[in-house]
């Protein structure tokens, strides 16, 4: 993506999140002039890891489950040099523990685009019969009102222990609200081609260990200009583009062939873009980690488990880590901290075989406003990476990259971009 498909003029990146990093990467690795302004003092938004002072160790901000077929994750993790910086199992196995009655049990789709392996009792969710998978199709059609729970129906266990679980890990929202359309392509580029393509995949380290550091030592190497704690408080426009990027202290005049890219949340880019249409609302995240006194029992190739009939919904283990997601927690970000890692260590000690009343050291980490509301009326506000002006362009996973918000789209969000300020004209005099 170099400079043969447009002209070579620097391109302005605001915000140093995965689509800011995704859209600095692409633009680097085709020799395009790169300045990144972030208003934070480290890179990576949601997706980083930290030293935390009260576990006494380091960990990820959040929890994040991919899969195999995310295709613009590899080649991002490829262009960094981090291509191995992701583990998973040799095969595609989700495993699964009901909290309620203890029981275990794994969702292990098969290899080929044509599902012969539902009808295999050993790989589909046990209780539910080969037929019901068909429900699946149901995506396909979805209407752009649509929502999980009315297009494939709440009854039955394959809605409780497989399309409700993927949707609220998908879309951060509940089955009942969420956009049905969403899934559709995410089903589409993985579960539908096969076992190679949904493989699950966690970082082998930490999601900056995989995501952050090597981008950044990347783009260094390739003279791309990083400044933090750099806000963008306003744009300048003339004629119809941007002329002038104002950070407070200074005023970043735009050369002629400089392009801005917006890689911030969507209210930052509403408050910078006039008549710009974002999504308004947003769910939040609860991740809590808890130090436990010896290594949990899971296999090192497969350290998650799926939760059903509790509160904990995902179970991450690296280590002594034991990491617990809880999506589109609303009812849940306001009580305490305390209140939460008493409840949640709870469902993790039955899934660990570790004493329920002997509560670890733990960090409770709230993400108030985590990804976009994903309900049909928040995804029609979704705005395209262009925006009115002619050398401005949009990044983010709330952008219409036709995605839930995820790692993969905002990593998709950030190659649009790329592409698009790439292909513009130049300024005019």
């Amino acid at each position: 993506m170099g400079s043969s498909s447009g002209h070579s003029g620097a391109v302005h990146v605001v915000g140093a999140g995965l689509a800011g990093l995704s859209t600095a990467v692409s633009l680097a690795a085709g020799d395009r002039p790169v300045k990144i302004y972030e208003a934070a003092a480290q890179a990576g938004g949601r997706c980083r890891s930290y030293e935390d002072t009260r576990l006494g160790c380091r960990i990820d901000n959040g929890n994040h489950l991919l899969l195999s077929g995310n295709t613009a994750t590899r080649r991002y993790l490829n262009a960094t040099g981090a291509g191995n910086a992701l583990i998973g199992p040799e095969q595609a196995c989700f495993p699964f523990f009901d909290v309620r009655n203890g029981r275990r049990w794994s969702f292990r789709p098969g290899a080929g685009r044509i599902p012969w392996w539902i009808f295999d009792k050993r790989r589909r969710v046990p209780g539910a019969p080969a037929w019901r998978y068909l429900s699946a199709l149901r995506f396909a059609f979805a209407g752009a009102e649509s929502t999980v729970r009315e297009t494939v129906g709440n009854s039955g266990v394959l809605f409780e222990r497989l399309w409700e679980p993927l949707a609220v890990a998908a879309l951060n929202t509940s089955a009942s609200t969420g956009a049905a359309r969403l899934l559709w392509p995410v089903l589409r580029e993985t579960f539908a081609r096969g076992e190679k393509a949904c493989r699950p995949l966690v970082a082998r380290h930490g999601l900056s260990e995989a995501f952050v550091d090597p981008a950044l030592r990347m783009l260094r190497e390739n003279g791309a200009g990083i400044r933090f704690k750099k806000r963008l408080q306003a744009i300048e426009y003339r004629e119809g583009c941007a002329r002038a990027l104002d950070l407070g202290s200074e005023t970043i005049p735009l050369q002629d062939g400089d392009s801005v890219v917006l890689a911030v949340p969507p209210a930052a880019a509403a408050a910078l873009v006039p008549g710009l249409t974002v999504p308004e609302q947003s769910n939040p995240i609860v991740n809590v980690h808890f130090l436990l006194s010896r290594p949990a029992d899971l296999a090192p190739e497969l350290p998650f488990l799926g939760l059903i009939g509790g509160t904990a919904q995902w179970l991450f283990v690296r280590g002594r880590i034991a990491s617990v997601t809880v999506s589109a927690g609303s009812d849940l970000v306001g009580e305490p901290a305390e209140v939460l890692a008493v409840r949640i260590w709870r469902d993790v000690a039955k899934a660990l075989a570790m004493d329920p009343q002997a509560l670890p050291r733990y960090r409770v980490v709230k993400e108030k406003r985590a990804t976009m509301t994903q309900t049909p009326s928040q995804v029609r506000r979704r705005p395209a990476t262009t925006c009115g002006y002619s050398n401005l362009f949009l990044a983010g996973d709330w952008t219409d990259t036709g995605l839930p918000a995820t790692i993969e789209s905002a990593i998709r969000s950030g190659e649009s971009a790329a592409r698009a300020a790439c292909a513009r004209s130049p300024l005019k005099a």
